[in-house]
């Protein structure tokens, strides 16, 4: 598969597929550490979005029309613009579980971010704070393991061996939270269903991220430093 078939694919399917071998910035938190009348409001604007891309694409299959970027950069604002909400309630947050303090509940989520570290991506960096996680991951599907295929209805599509960014979180967040939940010795949900995904998209991007992702113990006046955190990461930067 050439380079441009597998990267033109992309491009006319975002926002809602980035490019394999990309690096993502992601964020999942706690169910019910973000009031549900934030989460309605977020819900409702998201859904009548993805509605207007559907309707949408059936545009961009033509040279002529612009809709494929603008319709990229209106999203990608939406999806700033929420993710600034949600960390604004997540760190003022007094009410809600706050459940990643416990050491051994962030242990779980620390080993969980390394055991498939360099088998189904590569880890750069994290941080646990009480109700959500950042992380910053580069998942392992590339152009190389991507096969070409058709769908049920004829479509074109690619499967590959390496998981998607979306098996990924789904593996590491059934995983933890049922772990969790026997040290908690409770049942029910765990995280929130939603994580904010970012597809990161060149250095200066991912370096501002990763300062970003580190800082956050240090903005919250838990630590001095980032290194002090017991519950932070980065392999470079």
């Amino acid at each position: 598969m050439s380079q441009f078939k597998y990267k033109e694919y992309y491009r006319r399917n975002l926002p809602h597929i980035a490019p394999p071998g990309a690096t993502f910035f992601v964020t999942y938190r706690l169910a019910g550490s973000i009031p549900q009348s934030v989460i309605a409001e977020y819900r409702q604007k998201k859904e009548w979005l993805e509605n207007e891309t559907k309707r949408l694409q059936r545009q961009m299959e033509r040279p002529e029309s612009n809709l494929p970027d603008a319709w990229q950069a209106k999203f990608l604002q939406f999806r700033r613009e929420w993710f600034a909400a949600f960390e604004e309630h997540l760190h003022q947050a007094t009410t809600g579980p706050h459940w990643l303090r416990e050491e051994a509940i962030a242990q779980i989520i620390v080993e969980s971010l390394h055991f498939f570290d360099q088998q189904k991506y590569c880890l750069r960096a994290y941080c646990v704070m009480s109700n959500h996680v950042h992380v910053v991951l580069s998942p392992f599907l590339s152009a190389d393991n991507l096969v070409e295929g058709k769908d049920t209805a004829g479509h074109t599509s690619f499967t590959s061996a390496m998981p998607t960014l979306a098996k990924i979180m789904h593996s590491l967040k059934s995983y933890t939270a049922k772990e969790a939940n026997k040290v908690l010795e409770r049942t029910g949900e765990f995280w929130e269903h939603e994580s904010y995904d970012h597809y990161i998209r060149d250095e200066a991007e991912f370096r501002r991220i990763v300062r970003y992702v580190l800082q956050n113990p240090v903005k919250a006046r838990l630590v001095d430093d980032w290194q002090s955190w017991p519950w932070s990461y980065c392999a470079s930067i």
